[in-house]
């Protein structure tokens, strides 16, 4: 089991949204927390409220798409904070356009943002953990990352490609013998505002997932040591659907409405310059998985 009381959580995205549920709720536990975002000023909001609330809060602005603000920005947490016990990647972007409306800039950003910044804080701050013998790195993906559908061309690309970086770091640390844990999130639409407009054709199996809900179960996953949590459940049918020949498999999807949830997708009011979208409630950064 994976402890909170005293343990060193980071998190990233963590100015709104599940990234700040998430770390109020790991400071509940009893966790040290450390919050990085782009947003500085709900950054140092989220770095209020969780000091109102008695707790070890330290925030760090960082822009993820910046390498090497990524690798200084673990270098100062790392030296004022100590190692990490516990890394949440769970910032993330998205743009919800057809591919041929995606400027490249925000496609760019898509795979940096949710793909690439896994790769920066995981190289920097793994190490150390390395050193001590323990460890936990979260993923957060998304159900996105198991099935394909339109309008999210560039944010499912991006999520199958996170869902195979735990998948093989997962691997190669078991096959290395660093006992570091690990844990994939694969949720469905959240309803955080960053996807605004998203409907569902089958609620009941396929809900819109409230946000406190969806931050209680990460938090419980991790305590458990799950290594991939997804929901709702009915989400795993598609594992099972891809052994089908893909016109099946398509049929299947075109019937669950998987192809068209997108199709009154709005997203936030306040919107990337690029057409991009905030994922957790904050302008350019969060989670608001599907």
């Amino acid at each position: 089991m994976t402890g909170f009381r005293d343990a060193h959580v980071l998190i990233t995205g963590a100015a709104s949204g599940i990234g700040r549920l998430l770390a109020r709720g790991a400071a509940a536990r009893g966790a040290r927390v450390t919050l990085l975002d782009r947003d500085q000023a709900g950054l140092l909001a989220a770095r209020l409220e969780l000091g109102l609330a008695g707790a070890d809060a330290a925030a760090f602005t960082v822009d993820l798409c910046d390498r090497s603000a990524v690798q200084a920005t673990a270098a100062r947490v790392l030296a004022a904070r100590g190692p990490v016990d516990i890394l949440i990647n769970n910032a993330g972007v998205v743009t919800g356009k057809p591919l041929l409306e995606c400027s490249d800039a925000a496609i760019e950003r898509t795979f940096q943002v949710n793909t690439l910044a896994l790769f920066w804080t995981v190289r920097a701050l793994l190490p150390a953990m390395i050193a001590r013998g323990r460890g936990h790195v979260v993923t957060i993906a998304s159900a996105a990352g198991l099935g394909g559908t339109s309008r999210l061309t560039d944010y499912c690309a991006s999520k199958f490609a996170a869902v195979g970086f735990d998948e093989s770091l997962r691997l190669e640390l078991r096959r290395l013998g660093h006992p570091i844990r690990t844990t994939v999130v694969c949720p469905w639409y959240i309803d955080t505002g960053m996807f605004r407009g998203v409907r569902t054709s089958f609620p009941r199996l396929l809900p819109i997932l409230q946000p406190d809900y969806v931050a209680g179960r990460i938090l419980g996953a991790i305590q458990g040591n799950r290594r991939r949590l997804v929901m709702p459940r009915f989400v795993m049918a598609v594992l099972l659907v891809r052994i089908l020949p893909l016109g099946l498999y398509d049929a299947v999807m075109r019937f669950f409405g998987v192809d068209r949830n997108m199709d009154g997708f709005s997203g936030r009011l306040d919107r990337m310059p690029h057409g991009g979208n905030d994922e957790d409630g904050g302008p350019e950064r969060g989670r608001g998985s599907v």
